[in-house]
């Protein structure tokens, strides 16, 4: 494991079809447990600010519990509006002895 990955969360606390909101270094992020593998999206939806770890996971995606717009977990993009401005910033995850990591973006991203 590098050194950039960070212990956010126990996998035993994230079981298939849950998602949940972290914070990580005074950002919030949404932990997705999507079949068995653990994405990592920005945790504020790109319309209003809602929080997608809050959301509703349907299939691959995850919809805004404030106005219902969806996010495809292993990309971030957009449903409603598919364009990089819409988007949702992925993080990077790793697991590791039951533990799940993320690598914190750059500020400037």
């Amino acid at each position: 494991m590098t050194s950039n990955f960070y212990p956010v969360a126990k996998i035993e606390d994230l079981p298939p079809g849950t998602s949940q909101s972290i914070e990580l270094q005074d950002h919030g992020i949404a932990l997705f447990n999507l079949e068995g593998e653990i994405y990592a999206l920005d945790n504020t939806c790109p319309h209003a600010g809602g929080p997608l770890g809050e959301g509703s996971m349907k299939g691959d995606l995850v919809e805004c519990p404030w106005h219902g717009w969806k996010f495809h977990i292993k990309t971030g993009v957009c449903q409603k509006h598919p364009s990089p401005s819409w988007n949702v910033p992925c993080y990077e995850v790793q697991v590791a002895d039951g533990i799940i990591h993320v690598a914190p973006r750059d500020r400037e991203e």
